[in-house]
């Protein structure tokens, strides 16, 4: 199956990154909705956040992820024992990047050791014959065009799927997740992530996806590996997806972000840097 869809580079999309009318994104449409205020900090005012460790674990094990997955898309195969001494060799370098603060070289030893854990009990997991990637860490780019009007929106929509795989039922569009608490999530959680990929998959391919997965990796004293299927897009998840995008367009020409206070506070970076200041 000839699939193509590394049409945008990372470095590009950093470059794109400065103006929020640049391009639309899933993690943008999503900061959005939880909180405007939350999105005008961190897009717009460009308030900048130190990486948490929790943050810091997703990351790395999304990269060792990567990296397994690039070596399989070669043909190649990376020992897990390998890989984990990757992620003990680089995680210094990858944590002054990240200029992550752990509270003690204790609290950062039990880090890497998590996200060791993590990511080889995600590879014993995996079956023998899983299907070959067809995308690995696929930055993609799409015109927003109204699936119901034919309306084109002007504005791109731009994300990075993290795997593609070739199934025989057709491509499987799948999400790795680093999360505290297991347990079958609700698919409205992830709807605007999963229509986002939908529609970025479907055009840049040209062909509709099989179904599309939340891979969990639990992060319990001893790690679960949590997998959720959900199925094609349909027209009505396409309608729900660009009645936000209009919601949160119409949000951008108004100018108006205001705070949206609840549960999600309580995790927020900004609570303490920019939200008790606004005044409304």
């Amino acid at each position: 199956m000839n699939t193509t869809l590394d049409i945008l580079s990372r470095d590009g999309l950093a470059e794109r990154a400065g103006s929020v009318w640049a391009y639309i994104s899933p993690s943008r449409l999503n900061t959005w909705l939880a909180c405007p205020l939350k999105f005008r900090l961190k897009y717009i005012d460009g308030v900048e956040t130190p990486s948490t460790p929790s943050l810091f674990v997703g990351k790395m094990v999304h990269a060792a992820l990567e990296s397994h997955y690039r070596h399989r898309q070669l043909g190649l195969t990376l020992e897990s024992a390998a890989m984990l001494r990757r992620i003990r060799t680089s995680w210094g370098q990858a944590a002054g990047e990240e200029r992550v603060r752990f509270k003690s070289a204790a609290d950062e030893q039990a880090a890497m050791k998590q996200t060791v854990d993590l990511v080889a009990a995600y590879l014993a997991q995996l079956p023998a014959n899983e299907p070959k990637p067809l995308a690995v860490e696929a930055a993609v780019e799409a015109p927003l065009i109204d699936p119901a009007s034919g309306e084109n929106l002007g504005i791109p929509l731009v994300g990075i799927m993290d795997l593609v795989l070739d199934e025989p039922a057709g491509p499987l569009v799948v999400d790795f997740k680093t999360t505290a608490r297991g347990g079958k999530p609700l698919e409205i959680t992830h709807e605007i992530q999963l229509s986002s990929y939908s529609y970025l998959f479907r055009h840049t391919s040209q062909q509709p996806e099989s179904a599309l997965e939340i891979r969990n990796l639990v992060k319990t004293k001893t790690p679960k590996i949590e997998t959720h299927r959900y199925a094609a897009r349909t027209e009505r998840h396409y309608r729900r997806l660009f009645a936000v995008i209009r919601s949160y367009l119409d949000a951008l020409d108004s100018g108006r972000f205001v705070f949206r206070p609840g549960l999600g506070c309580g995790f927020c970076d900004f609570r303490d840097r920019g939200c008790h200041s606004w005044d409304g």
